[in-house]
């Protein structure tokens, strides 16, 4: 399953993603992975939660960050949950790529059983009807 959490800078995306990632830890049979760019949510997440920071591997497009989310789930079987914040600042502003990568995440999470929630800075009007589906 796929969530994804779109608004405008300021509109409280990261709140909501922190919540359901600390409620995550308490409810998940497995792993909870968050992939953030920066290291800004290390005091606010649970520490059981796995942080990785896109900016030390050198993520900077889509199939990169495909790459490492496949990678990933490669070397553990157990990630129930992926959560990534500001997709855009890790991939890049495109919104067309934004899109076919949520879209990319969606079968992935259905065939690896496993929820991914994303944080898109956009206005959620813009997302295309398929992206909306996804809209928390």
């Amino acid at each position: 399953m796929i969530h994804v959490i779109m608004g405008l800078k300021g509109s409280g995306k990261t709140k909501k993603l922190v919540d359901s990632i600390n409620e995550a830890v308490t409810t998940a049979h497995g792993d909870v992975v968050c992939i953030e760019y920066g290291k800004k949510l290390t005091y606010d997440v649970n520490y059981r939660v796995r942080l990785v920071d896109s900016k030390e591997y050198g993520i900077t497009n889509p199939d990169m960050l495909k790459g490492f989310l496949s990678g990933l789930h490669a070397g553990n079987f157990d990630i129930t949950n992926v959560y990534i914040d500001n997709l855009y600042k890790t991939i890049g502003n495109d919104r067309e790529s934004g899109e076919k990568f949520i879209l990319w995440c969606a079968q992935f999470a259905e065939e690896n059983d496993m929820n991914i929630t994303l944080t898109v800075s956009d206005e959620a009007e813009k997302a295309s009807e398929a992206v909306k589906a996804f809209l928390v």
